[in-house]
């Protein structure tokens, strides 16, 4: 995967690796493309100038992303593959412009994003990861720990109901849970309440779970009005993007007991989490990790192998994201 082309790969397409991949992607492209991993070039700015015309196919993933910069210094591009669903780092607006489709890997991570969502919920309600600290501690020696709150038959309020918010509702079933949803408009097919008001339905919400696409038209929509409309009773769960959720208001309604508590698995500026947040029991947090199981990421891996492949053969990936 060096920057010197080899006969044997002179008749492959030339694709541009931005960011590490799983190992068994990395060998896939290397197998099927001339690949370059950006990340060996000793000057990759300088290496994209020299080189950067060569190249007809990049591969990314949503946490490195490609933008509008890069995507104009490769002036023969025509695809790009990229590893996630995350589409806020990757300027799909700019590839449209040139005609180029953006492949990425969406369904195949729905159950494992859900699973999350629900291990956060539970989690926190039932306060799991408090009481472990407080067995470790050797606190249930000389104290009674808190009751928790139930969630099974509650009220769950999702923000964004697409293919991950829906499988989120089906959990949710199993919990004899009352579900309504907020979109910018009403979703075809279900049969969950309506809520055109954001702060209405976190206003109904016992738990409400963030599953909304990242990007501008979503950033701070998890507002303090929204935070405060939750209430005392209230669990915040996010699962989307960081930005979706404003970071100093959660932080502030989390320390006033504003909100009965959060189970996080992605902030603004990963992977530097608040410290604030870490003195703080009625909050959960991972490292961004919903998606991250063994069968997950190799489907992820297999979809964006599968999108490049599709492409070079029938002129389009096999999923390709949309263009707002």
């Amino acid at each position: 995967m060096k920057g010197t082309r080899n006969v044997s790969n002179q008749d492959k397409p030339r694709v541009l690796q931005i960011g590490r991949l799983l190992p068994w992607l990395e060998e896939q492209l290397a197998a099927h493309f001339d690949l370059v991993l950006l990340a060996q070039q000793p000057n990759p700015q300088a290496y994209v100038a020299e080189h950067g015309r060569e190249f007809v196919a990049a591969v990314t993933s949503a946490a490195v992303g490609i933008d509008a910069a890069m995507i104009e210094s490769l002036p023969a591009l025509k695809v790009i593959s990229s590893f996630g669903v995350g589409l806020d780092k990757v300027d799909v607006q700019a590839a449209a412009r040139r005609g180029i489709p953006v492949g990425y890997t969406p369904d195949v991570l729905n159950d494992c994003v859900a699973d999350t969502a629900f291990t956060l919920l539970l989690d926190v309600a039932r306060r799991a990861s408090e009481a472990d600290r407080f067995v470790r501690r050797g606190a249930w020696l000389t104290d009674k720990f808190p009751l928790a709150t139930r969630a099974s038959g509650k009220r769950l309020g999702i923000v964004g109901l697409g293919r991950i918010g829906r499988t989120i509702a089906k959990r949710a079933s199993g919990f004899d849970m009352e579900i309504r949803y907020h979109n910018r408009r009403p979703a075809e097919g279900v049969d969950f309440g309506y809520e055109a008001s954001l702060t209405e339905l976190a206003r109904w919400s016992d738990f409400l779970v963030v599953a909304a696409a990242g990007g501008a038209e979503s950033q701070g929509l998890i507002s303090a009005e929204v935070l405060q409309a939750l209430g005392p009773q209230g669990f915040l769960i996010n699962i989307a993007r960081g930005t979706v959720v404003d970071e100093p208001a959660l932080i502030q309604a989390l320390r006033d007991k504003a909100i009965a508590g959060a189970g996080l698995d992605v902030y603004v500026d990963e992977p530097r989490v608040p410290e604030a947040l870490f003195a703080l029991d009625n909050v959960v947090l991972l490292p961004h990790v919903a998606s991250a199981t063994h069968e997950t990421r190799q489907a992820m891996a297999a979809l964006v192998l599968d999108n490049l492949l599709a492409f070079f053969s029938e002129g389009r990936p096999k999923v390709a994201a949309p263009v707002a």
